[in-house]
């Protein structure tokens, strides 16, 4: 029988009994409205208490860098017809592309402001009854062949899949997707009806034209260990080439019972990914449980620990395994927010619109209502500077446009999926004032 079939087989028969006999994780505790943000210069804008009592940082400034202050900017908001969107891609010619989680759709955005009706040709994909749109990429050689690739969710009215990657060629004219197929399934395809988040799906490509990209471990209350299993692409980072087979060079391709696209392990709900300038380093940003949002650097065959390490602690507030912070073999985080931010998108500042965002990292916080700028220097986050608070909306990403503009999706969250909501997400501008 072919091995992934077979993991697939065995996960979903595990699945259905963790599903049954776990109950309902209790809601993280409300905040009374947003997070109470201290800006005040060389102290950290964490106020509140962490999640994990008896948790320390592992290295100076892990945790709670100080506040440093930079220049103001102004913003400009270029469409707010948006639906609980996903990412944002630029186009040579300056028009931008937008996906919409559900309905499953890939907008653009004209240099004159006018939002399109969803692009057609995706529907091929998939045979249920729709897609959860994630992350959309442009080719490396896009100037060419027009090229795209697209991660996505299949989802049947009760959950998600897992994440796939699909392809195809773009036409902005005629607003469409031709020759759209599916490169990618990751295993396994449906992991249980309760879970369905934790999806992974930004996608970055490496110097030789390979794709990388998370895949969540779709981990209920408590959690599971499958981000430690090599049988299965949940919780992974995973490399693999333009036609989806894995890439020469992945550390697992000859490792017997693992699945040859995995790049790393031990990763849990991943939301922002990204890679250095000048560095090529992989930065990546994921969802803790109650407390220890963790931004990594991801290398090759490392085990970043979840659940066996984590600054959190589970959803109704006990222990996550043994309760520990580090372990031998096992890779830090950079840096965590214990209480919680929720960081979405990632990007680091390349543009020479604002001289004083060198060397930062933006991360987008749905839960914090920020955006989030960390100043990076030798790897470390030295300082930090909350952004956007008084908007008080969820940030799902942050771009650095071609323009040196930089460039922010708000999400309005699950309300705005529903049937009969007006579309209120947002896609902003933030220029020099």
């Amino acid at each position: 029988m072919n091995p992934k079939l077979l993991a697939t087989a065995l996960l979903l028969l595990v699945a259905a009994p963790l599903a049954a006999q776990t109950p309902p994780p209790a809601p993280a505790p409300a905040d009374a409205g947003d997070p109470p943000w201290r800006k005040v210069e060389g102290q950290p804008i964490e106020t509140r208490p962490p999640e994990k009592a008896d948790d320390k940082p592992l290295f100076p400034q892990q945790t709670r860098a100080p506040y440093h202050a930079t220049a103001p900017f102004k913003i400009t908001v270029l469409t707010d017809k948006l639906t609980a969107p996903w990412n944002v891609a630029f186009l040579p010619d300056g028009n931008i592309l937008v996906t919409e989680r559900l309905p499953g759709t890939i907008r653009m955005l004209d240099k004159a402001g006018n939002l399109s009706a969803p692009f057609s040709g995706l529907a091929g994909v998939t045979t249920t009854q729709g897609i959860s749109m994630l992350d959309v990429a442009l080719d490396p050689h896009f100037a060419g062949n027009h090229r795209i690739f697209f991660a996505f969710a299949e989802y049947d009215g009760r959950t998600n899949s897992n994440t796939y990657v699909g392809r195809g060629i773009l036409d902005e004219n005629a607003h469409m997707v031709s020759d759209a197929q599916v490169i990618f399934r990751s295993v396994p395809g449906w992991p249980s009806k309760r879970l369905g988040g934790k999806t992974g799906g930004r996608i970055v490509f490496d110097p030789e034209g390979n794709l990388i990209l998370p895949i969540g471990d779709r981990s209920d209350s408590p959690p599971w260990e499958v981000a430690q299993r090599m049988d299965v692409d949940l919780g992974k980072i995973i490399r693999i080439t333009p036609d989806g087979k894995p890439a020469p060079g992945n550390p697992f391709l000859n490792t017997p019972g693992a699945l040859p696209e995995i790049w790393a392990l031990g990763t849990r709900s991943q939301e922002g990914f990204t890679i250095e300038p000048g560095t090529g380093k992989i930065w990546e940003t994921e969802h803790g449980p109650r407390g220890g949002d963790e931004l990594n650097i991801i290398e090759r065959g490392k085990n970043y620990g979840w659940p066996i390490i984590t600054h959190g602690i589970d959803y109704p507030g006990d222990a996550i395994g043994a309760g520990i912070t580090s372990k031998d073999g096992l890779e830090q985080p950079v840096y965590y927010w214990d209480p919680v931010i929720a960081p979405s998108g990632l990007a680091f500042y390349t543009g020479k619109l604002f001289p004083q965002w060198q060397h930062s990292l933006f991360a987008g916080g749905l839960r914090g209502n920020l955006l989030d700028r960390l100043e990076i220097k030798d790897g470390k986050v030295v300082a930090e500077e909350p952004l956007l608070t008084e908007l008080h909306t969820r940030i799902r990403d942050v771009r650095i446009g071609p323009d040196g503009a930089v460039y922010v999706l708000t999400d309005s969250g699950g309300a705005s999926i529903k049937a009969g909501t007006p579309p209120t997400s947002k896609l902003l501008k933030l220029t020099p004032q």
